[in-house]
């Protein structure tokens, strides 16, 4: 039975990745872990699905012909961040990529595994969390220490396939520049 569990993000690079890392081992320092602290620095595209390893090489064709089908059609893969948000139960960055979920859609539509049972779920909701999940007596530090990010600092995005082992260990299978 298939236990490896694959999803594909799309990954900050530069400055502003650095800036998110540093908030995050501030936070656990100054407040424990959350499930933010769980993850690398992303905003997620697909829900996680399970298949077998041998399906990679399918996932990694059915991405990249996507992601140069995308280029071809000039669909804009740029990401945008919208706001730093501060909700009661989560705070991070929202996030406006409109042609991201169509290089998904097409995405799914390449990557029929005979050997994955469910469906893979696009997500709709684009956002890149700093903490959830955390112990509510840590909001207004979690929240100062969060501001010192520059959500305008120097950015690059990369489209990543990534394969989520059961140590919760992580394998980037394969990525594309934004």
């Amino acid at each position: 039975m298939a236990t490896n569990r694959f999803i594909v993000y799309a990954c900050p690079v530069g400055e502003l990745n650095r800036q998110i890392e540093l908030y995050l081992q501030q936070s656990q320092e100054s407040c424990g872990k959350n499930r933010a602290h769980f993850y690398m620095p992303h905003c997620t595209l697909t829900g996680f699905f399970v298949d077998e390893a041998s399906a990679i090489p399918l996932y990694l064709q059915a991405l990249e012909y996507a992601y140069n089908q995308s280029k071809q059609e000039n669909i804009n893969l740029a990401v945008r961040l919208r706001a730093l948000i501060f909700h009661p139960d989560w705070h991070g960055l929202e996030i406006d990529a409109p042609g991201l979920p169509k290089l998904i859609e097409t995405f799914m539509k390449l990557a029929d595994s005979p050997t994955r049972s469910q469906d893979i779920r696009p997500k709709e909701w684009l956002h890149l969390s700093f903490a959830y999940e955390f112990d509510k007596k840590y909001r207004e530090t979690l929240i100062q220490l969060a501001e010192a990010i520059d959500p305008f600092a120097p950015v690059t995005w990369e489209l990543r396939f990534y394969q989520r082992h059961e140590d919760e260990s992580w394998t980037c299978h394969g990525s594309h520049s934004l």
